[in-house]
């Protein structure tokens, strides 16, 4: 397996774009302009690739420092085995094992308890590929988008909910009677299915260049991994974007077949 975690306070990439590939995962970290009043970088992301059977990434956005962002990502690192032992379960049980041992940490009195002790809280989502199906558990208003040409033609890219005033950390809406949350499963199409993950830096940015996915997807054609995110990148920063951006990406090609309406077989 191979790994990778990062905390924005560990290195916080204010202007400067960074790009690095863990096995076929491409990820991206810019901290935003100093020129625009950054200073600081609350972001994070976690990449766990099985080469050819699965991938496992986690992209956080924190509020007011990194400290939770770091406590989660601490969490995850600590149960390591557990959560390999998980994933590495026949399909459904990855998904439901995986989505319950989420739910019962953030839920618990130790993880409430370290929270507690946190500046600030994150979003976080988290994101699971194995065989042809991706799951994901979303906290917040990270994003997740599908690139894949069935799609496109009926205009889907967005697949979680993207949603406001969720965090885990200090001031957590798991620390209420019922805590906020979407998740799901996705079945991926034949073909090049290309997933994307980042945090609001990018939608965000002054302009709103890259509001609509649409956007997005037409700086990889004709580029690789590597130079679309540079693209994404670079034109936030020529934009003077503040807000830090974090992009986890990858491609996974399906060779079978997947549902399709009966009058279209």
């Amino acid at each position: 397996m191979e790994k990778y975690s990062w905390v924005g306070s560990y290195n916080n990439y204010v202007d400067e774009i960074f790009i690095q590939s863990i096995n076929k995962v491409v990820i991206g970290q810019f901290g935003g302009n100093s020129s625009a009043g950054q200073y600081k970088n609350e972001d994070g992301c976690l990449v766990w690739c099985s080469p050819g059977e699965w991938e496992f990434a986690a992209i956080l956005d924190g509020h007011d420092s990194a400290e939770s962002v770091e406590l989660v990502l601490n969490t995850i690192e600590s149960n390591q085995e557990s959560i390999h032992e998980m994933i590495n379960k026949q399909l459904p049980e990855s998904f439901i094992d995986l989505q319950n041992f989420l739910m019962h940490t953030f839920l618990s009195d130790d993880f409430i308890m370290q929270s507690s002790k946190v500046q600030g809280e994150t979003a976080c989502l988290f994101v699971l590929r194995k065989e042809n199906f991706i799951w994901w558990f979303s906290i917040g208003d990270c994003i997740l988008h599908i690139f894949h040409p069935e799609l496109t033609a009926l205009g889907e890219y967005q697949q979680n909910h993207r949603s406001f005033f969720e965090w885990v950390g200090n001031n957590s809406t798991y620390n209420k009677l019922v805590p906020s949350y979407s998740t799901g499963v996705k079945e991926l199409r034949p073909g090049d299915n290309h997933i994307f993950l980042t945090t609001d830096g990018l939608t965000e940015c002054p302009g709103k260049v890259y509001e609509a996915p649409e956007r997005i997807q037409a700086e990889f054609c004709d580029a690789s991994l590597e130079e679309g995110v540079y693209k994404l990148m670079n034109r936030i920063e020529l934009n003077g974007v503040r807000d830090s951006t974090t992009i986890v990406t990858w491609i996974y090609t399906y060779k079978g077949e997947a549902t399709r309406p009966s009058d279209m077989k």
